[in-house]
Parts: structure tokens; sequence; C-alpha cells
């Protein structure tokens, strides 16, 4: 690794899906820069200790207090590298499916001071809507992917860059 390169993140995240099959993305923003802002499945990074599996269901809670088991289906891993709050960052992330029956919060989340600095708010989206929406999507083939796992057309965990 070049000293100006930032450490790699290794992190977990979730497509949950709920009776609907809707999507969960959670809208945040750089708080440095007000006018990046984008939706991203619910996720983050990993904690000594932690499976990537448990670190989805983990971060799922404190993001949005919404409670799951376990997750399902390894989907893909994504490797990014962007610049928040001023810094470079890399991240490797493993996505993983869950489903819910209820989309209501089970428990109260816990945001950390950055969470509550970047986060805006979540939502559901329909396949359709990730269709038509021109707000800026993480990864950006979430159109593409979402009906793809819907279908669980889905075999092989993929790899995606950006």
């Amino acid at each position: 690794m070049h000293p100006d390169e930032p450490a790699v993140r290794i992190g977990a995240r979730v497509v949950l899906v709920d009776a609907e099959d809707r999507v969960l993305l959670i809208h945040a923003r750089d708080p440095d820069a007000p006018d990046h802002h984008w939706w991203e499945l619910p996720g983050g990074g990993q904690d000594a200790g932690e499976t990537l599996q448990q670190t989805a269901c983990r971060e799922l809670a404190e993001e949005t207090g919404l409670v799951i088991a376990d997750v399902a289906a390894h989907l893909w891993d994504r490797e990014s590298r962007f610049h928040y709050r001023g810094r470079d960052h890399h991240r490797i992330d493993s996505v993983f499916l869950a489903r819910v029956d209820t989309p209501l919060p089970a428990v109260t989340p816990k945001h950390s001071a950055n969470e509550r600095a970047g986060m805006v708010e979540w939502r559901w989206w329909t396949a359709a809507e990730l269709a038509t929406t021109t707000d800026k999507l993480l990864p950006a083939e979430l159109p593409d992917l979402v009906p793809a796992v819907l279908s669980g057309s889905v075999r092989k965990p993929l790899v995606l860059q950006g």
C-alpha cells in the first residue's frame, strides 16, 4: 500500500426486502459538502470478532431499528474508493439478502456521530422507483440488481467496482 493510500475498511450491507418486495435504502450526504448526497444500502464497517453476516445485522439495527436474526444469500462484493468528509476512503463491502415481514423498527436506532451528521432519512423503494429515479444510487447498478435479486436470478456472489 502506498503511504498516501487510505487503509481498506471491510464492511457489510443488506438488500433488505419487505413483504411488498420493496428495498430499504438510506439517504445520506457528506456533511462537509451538503450538495453531495446519495441513496445506499444499509450497512457499515466490520467490528473485530464479527462475521460479515453479524456486521450486516448489527449495522441494520443501529441505522434503522430494524432487527433481523440473520441474513440469507451473499449477493455481491463491492469495492469502492470515494471522498467523504475531506478524506479519501477505500471500502470493500459484502452485500447480503434479508427479508422482513414488517417494515417497522423494533428497537431505537443507535446512530454514530458520523451517521447523525450524514444520514438524512431512510425509505422503502420499489424496483420501478429505482428504475426511474434521477437520484444518485450506490451502487449505481441497483436498478438492474434489485429485479435480479427479487427474481432469484443472482446465483453466485457478483463483484462490483465503483
